[in-house]
């Protein structure tokens, strides 16, 4: 078997249930929405959604999030390579769901180069909830389990809800404060739709006396959360919600049986050099690395992005064009 439909690839990942929830099948129809057409591969064992991308004149830009599923295997390297060629990818990027520790060097397969350009964060911080709440918060900084219990002691309340447009009002008070670009409306919307139907999406909402002051969206699959969007308003920052935020959040995704909250995103840098400067740094994610680290957990660095050109010349046009978009 090698290219399958939506319902061979969705009964495939059942027998993965630790694959990552960027390798789903709702995953692909979320991008879908948003110029990207997923495909599904399965050779054996093994299996990837590649999703690809339209550039001028027919070419494609190829893309495997968080994947394969299952080994690498040269027979499915193979079938990606039939697949990218039928769809002209000028290249193919994958960002493999393997953890690198400590100082090893980071390799890939032959065939492949390390890319300048990430799509997902490299390096996040994964918190070990598979103790008891108590465990928990005792793994946490002193600070942060203060801010927790400061919330909750000032009345701010944590509820679930499905007004998609009131986190939306949220982000976009979050990007205009912290200058990051944030998604449409529409695809936080999607996202909610999509996930929420089996339980495996919840969006949170922090208020006080009626008055919404932060919100995050949480995804589960196999034994993770990870936490994908997050918003906070300018007012009463003092009562600490975001900190209530991640805990409901944490005890939320004990219900689902997971066993690891990952924070999804702090800056690519080694942990030393984290914790040297994270006191007087301000920019990228420094000030999210500030909030993240008192939760405990460990940072970890994934293999990040590693690219299989098939165009050269294209493919240096591309990189040209992205450096060029980036400092636009």
């Amino acid at each position: 078997m090698s290219q399958v439909n939506k319902e061979e690839w969705d009964a495939f990942l059942l027998k993965h249930p630790d694959s990552h929830l960027l390798q789903t099948s709702r995953w692909g129809e979320l991008k879908r929405f948003y110029g990207w057409e997923p495909k599904w591969l399965i050779v054996e064992n093994s299996g990837a959604q590649v999703l690809f991308k339209r550039l001028l004149l027919g070419f494609h830009v190829a893309y495997i999030p968080k994947g394969p599923v299952g080994e690498f295997s040269r027979g499915l390297l193979e079938e990606i390579d039939k697949l990218c060629f039928s769809e002209r990818a000028v290249f193919l990027k994958v960002e493999p769901d393997v953890w690198v520790d400590g100082e090893q060097p980071r390799t890939f397969l032959p065939g492949f180069r390390e890319s300048e350009q990430t799509i997902q964060p490299a390096r996040t911080i994964l918190i070990d909830i598979r103790g008891d709440e108590d465990e928990i918060l005792a793994a946490m900084k002193q600070k942060t389990r203060y801010n927790i219990r400061l919330s909750q002691r000032k009345g701010v309340v944590v509820r679930k809800s499905d007004d998609v447009k009131e986190f939306y009002d949220l982000m976009l008070l979050t990007g205009k404060r912290d200058r990051f670009g944030i998604h449409s409306l529409n695809y936080y919307e999607k996202a909610y739709s999509l996930f929420s139907d089996d339980g495996s999406c919840e969006l949170f909402i922090a208020e006080h006396e009626v008055e919404s002051l932060a919100g995050l969206m949480v995804f589960a699959k196999g034994k993770t959360t990870w936490y994908f969007y997050g918003a906070s308003s300018n007012r009463k920052r003092n009562l600490m919600p975001t900190y209530a935020l991640h805990w409901e959040a944490i005890k939320w995704a004990k219900t689902k049986g997971c066993e690891w909250y990952d924070l999804w995103g702090v800056p690519d840098e080694d942990e030393e050099v984290l914790e040297r400067e994270f006191k007087t740094r301000n920019d990228g994610l420094w000030g999210v690395y500030r909030h993240k680290r008192g939760f405990g957990g460990v940072v970890k660095r994934s293999l990040g992005a590693w690219d299989r050109v098939y165009h050269p010349l294209l493919y240096w046009f591309y990189k040209l064009w992205v450096k060029r978009f980036r400092a636009a």
